[in-house]
């Protein structure tokens, strides 16, 4: 079992800055591939990012690269995402999910945080 708990999320306007926090417990935390993903009223839980346990090899959405970036700590069992020049589309739910692999579908991910909201205002 693994349990996560995110923090971080939060109000801010468009072009500024949050760094998602992501702390893990239970099974050994670096073994397991680490993602992010998000869900915005009204629409489907989608990837946003992942990192490899392997070789730490990064994963984007299209519309996050250049200004998310997924980072692990495995010393401190923690996953970041540091979010740059945020726009209102990324207004969403983000929850943080742990797996024996990387996938880009939420579905095969077995373990999931509550979620913290972030909300960008223009």
């Amino acid at each position: 079992q693994v349990q996560l708990v995110e923090s971080g999320g939060g109000l801010v306007q468009a072009g500024g800055s949050l760094r998602l926090s992501c702390a893990a417990s239970g099974r050994t935390f670096s073994s397991y591939a680490m993602g992010w993903f998000r869900q915005a009223p009204g629409k489907e839980r989608e990837f946003v990012a992942a990192i490899s346990w392997i070789d730490g090899s990064t994963y984007y959405l299209d519309s996050v690269k250049g200004r998310f970036t997924i980072s692990r700590d495995n010393a401190k069992n923690t996953l970041y995402l540091q979010m740059n020049s945020l726009k209102p589309e990324d207004t969403a739910v983000y929850y943080c999910a742990a797996n024996s692999k990387i996938a880009t579908m939420p579905a095969p991910w077995g373990y999931w945080g509550q979620g913290t909201q972030v909300t960008v205002s223009s």
